[in-house]
């Protein structure tokens, strides 16, 4: 749970760190506020495509080899938008992002499945998930100090994006080596351990068979999968307003400094920790 914690840490910051960027980069590019909207958004068009794909590459393959294929990738293209010098080559950079980590999200949550009991799973979701408004936490000093350097003749919004792109790509490698599918290929729990896990593990998947199979449009049909995913649209929609546009709305409404502003933004992320492990 650790590693994992780490790896949503590193992917959220590649997902907000455009808002840190974007207020050097709006100016030096000549974008207007339209054009950084929809670049930034635009992520979720690639994003949503292979969100289901991803999370069944988990299931169907293998959970390690599926996140560090993905971290690899889309650590490749998070630091690639720091050489962007056009609105196309900006929105296709996000595009192109939010497609290469699609998966990881709906991975990670099959992947807790393989691990963590039903009645244990809403508290392993919650640790999980309390790595975004970690990650804002973590993205705000680390964006202060960047966006201040010129290095190589290169802007420190450049320098944000390149370099908080490459951490998934490192923890990719790693993740290849470090992850373990299943409780049963485990060398680093005791063998009565694994017996345990996986004999509740398979009593539930005994369970789930006995009930019946749903076809992936009968999953899409349910009331249920309907009602969650409108609420989780509508919190969606908050959290990632306010993340992407945060930033550039402090920074107008206090008159503050770029590093300033990096600063100010970590504040509410820092209460949103303990809420989130509390309500879970």
């Amino acid at each position: 749970m650790p590693f994992l914690f780490l790896l949503y840490v590193i992917a959220y910051i590649d997902r907000i760190n455009i808002g840190f960027a974007g207020l050097r980069m709006t100016d030096e590019l000549g974008f207007s506020n339209a054009v950084f909207g929809f670049g930034s958004g635009i992520f979720f068009i690639g994003y949503v495509l292979l969100g289901i794909p991803g999370a069944l590459l988990v299931e169907k393959w293998s959970a390690r080899k599926a996140m560090a294929v993905t971290m690899i990738v889309w650590g490749c293209v998070a630091s690639g938008t720091g050489l962007i010098h056009s609105k196309p080559e900006f929105y296709t950079m996000r595009f192109v992002l939010g497609v290469t980590e699609a998966g990881f999200f709906p991975g990670v949550i099959t992947y807790l499945t393989h691990w963590y009991r039903p009645q244990d799973r809403a508290k392993a979701v919650a640790m999980f998930m309390a790595a975004i408004p970690m990650s804002q936490v973590i993205a705000s000093p680390i964006s202060a100090m960047l966006i201040k350097v010129n290095w190589l003749g290169l802007s420190g919004w450049r320098w944000l994006l390149i370099l908080e792109g490459a951490p998934a790509v490192l923890c990719g490698f790693i993740s290849w080596f470090y992850l373990t599918d299943w409780p049963r290929q485990a060398r680093w729990l005791g063998a009565e351990e694994r017996e345990f896990l996986s004999g509740e593990l398979e009593r539930e998947s005994s369970q789930k068979a006995a009930a019946g199979r749903m076809s992936l449009f009968q999953a899409l049909r349910s009331r249920d999968v309907i009602l969650l995913s409108l609420v989780y649209f509508g919190g969606t929609t908050g959290t990632y307003g306010l993340g992407l546009w945060m930033p550039k709305m402090l920074q107008r409404a206090g008159n503050l400094s770029a590093v300033a502003t990096s600063w100010y933004t970590a504040i509410p992320a820092l209460i949103a920790v303990p809420a989130m492990l509390i309500c879970g």
